[in-house]
Parts: structure tokens; sequence; C-alpha cells
């Protein structure tokens, strides 16, 4: 009776968790993600614990994020908003939270082009890491490679000289932006972030990225040589190899496949993104 009870109990399990784990895997992200209450409602409601709360969204979208980076193109396009707007709460929650702005940086300017809300959310943060100069490193760098706002980048790059006293940063403000291409930029700000992150996940982020643009920076040269060499552009990638400009085509480590528009520019399918549609 006992064995009879017993298969039939674990029939009802496999029945009901096969569908639940399918439902679990294909189910919106917003649902994946859950809801996450309005950060002034989460301030009065949640008391001494809003730091906790705070740190909590985070690891649910570090979580998350993680999944769908190692999943890749087969995880489908992330939900960036839902994303975006839980980070947001726990940096209202907690303005100290270093991995928010970590995550919001690697995250929400590359991806999606978002650079001005996330320096909305940097700006804000200020308020509070007053000694922080991280916070407007990141502001500046936003600024001038995303927004193309020197004045304002150079702005910014002073306060994170100040603050850190490398005279680095007031070189920075007052000449690199203007003379230094945005990929050698982006390279060189990605390996610092890559080194500097806490989390894997983001630290993951930040590689990638950084290998994508190293990828761009390859075929940028190769274009400029093939010119050089026969006052035309190439038509194709594939004419970069057979004039022996490269040896092989680099891997867009986001999956999609690298092309040349009709002026020489090096774009991916994948739009260095991941879920990112193909041409």
């Amino acid at each position: 009776m006992v064995r009879y009870l017993a298969a039939g109990l674990v029939a009802c399990y496999l029945a009901v968790i096969v569908p639940f784990t399918a439902y679990l895997k294909h189910r919106p992200v917003v649902v994946k993600l859950g809801y996450t209450p309005d950060p002034e409602i989460l301030k009065v409601t949640s008391g001494d614990l809003s730091t906790l709360i705070a740190e909590m969204c985070v690891l649910k979208v570090l979580f998350y994020y993680g999944t769908v980076t190692d999943r890749t193109a087969a995880a489908g396009k992330p939900e960036y908003y839902n994303m975006f707007k839980t980070v947001e709460t726990a940096i209202r929650l907690d303005p100290y939270n270093l991995d928010a702005y970590y995550f919001a940086q690697a995250s929400f300017t590359w991806e999606v082009g978002r650079a001005k809300d996330v320096n909305r959310l940097l700006a804000y943060g200020m308020k509070y890491r007053t000694k922080d100069w991280t916070l407007p490193f990141y502001i500046a760098f936003n600024d001038a490679y995303f927004l193309r706002d020197y004045a304002d980048a150079a702005h910014y790059m002073q306060k994170a000289a100040d603050l850190s006293h490398e005279p680095l940063f007031t070189t920075l403000a007052a000449r690199y932006f203007y003379e230094s291409g945005r990929t050698d930029l982006g390279i060189l700000f990605l390996a610092n972030m890559e080194q500097g992150s806490r989390d894997q996940k983001v630290k993951n982020v930040f590689e990638i990225r950084r290998k994508a643009l190293l990828a761009v920076k390859v075929l940028d040269e190769a274009v400029a040589r093939f010119k050089t060499a026969h006052h035309r552009m190439p038509a194709t990638v594939s004419e970069l190899v057979s004039s022996g400009e490269i040896p092989r085509i680099p891997e867009d480590p986001y999956g999609g496949r690298f092309y040349l528009e009709g002026d020489g520019k090096v774009r991916s399918t994948s739009k260095f993104a991941f879920g990112g549609t193909t041409r």
C-alpha cells in the first residue's frame, strides 16, 4: 500500500513540476524579477531595513542578469526597464550601495544607450558619497564617450581629480577626451572597471564589452590599412582576410557577426548586446 502511495505521489509530483519548470523558464522577465514597490513607499515601510532591502534588490538583478549572460542569445532580450527601475529603487533606499552604481554603469550605458539616465543616478549618489571619486569619473566618461558632451565631461573629470588626487584625471579633463579615439578610451575605461569590480557577474559584463571593443579596434585598424593600400573601402569583413590585413575575423563575444557599413564603419548583427537582432 505504501509503495503504491509513494508511486502515486511521485507521479503527481512529476505531473506538476515538469510543466511548472517549463513555465518558470519561459515566463516573462518582469515576473522573474518580481514587482518592486515604489522606493518612497519602501523607505517608509522598511525603516531600519532599507539598506538590507536595497542590497536584496541589487542581488536580485545581478542574479537575473547573470543567467541572461550565461545563456547569451538563447535567453532573449533582457527586460532592461524593470532591471533599471529595480536598481534605481536600491539607490534611493541606500545611496551608499556601490554595487548598484557599478551595475548601472556596466549594463545601462553600453547595452541600451541610457547614459543620461545613468548619469542622473550617479549625480544623485554624489550627494551622499561625497568623497567617492568614481561617481564623477563615470559621469565624465559617459559624457565624453556616449553623449559627446566634452565640456561637462571635463567638469566632472576635474571633480574626480580633486577627490582622488590623481594627476592623470586632471590631464584627462584638460586634453584626453578631445584627442583620444573613442574605442581606445572605452577599452581603457573598461579595463579599469573590470579590475575594480567586486562582483564577478559585473566583472564579466565589463570583460565581454572590452573584448568586443578590442575586436572592433582590430577591424578598424585593418579597414584603415586596406583603404591606404587600395584607395577604397573594403566591401566586406571577409575582404580584410583575403587581402591579408587580418589573419581571421575576430569573434563577437555577444554572438553576432561583424559587418561593414558603406563608410567602412564596423558593426555587428548582435548590436553589441545580448538578445540583439540579426541583420
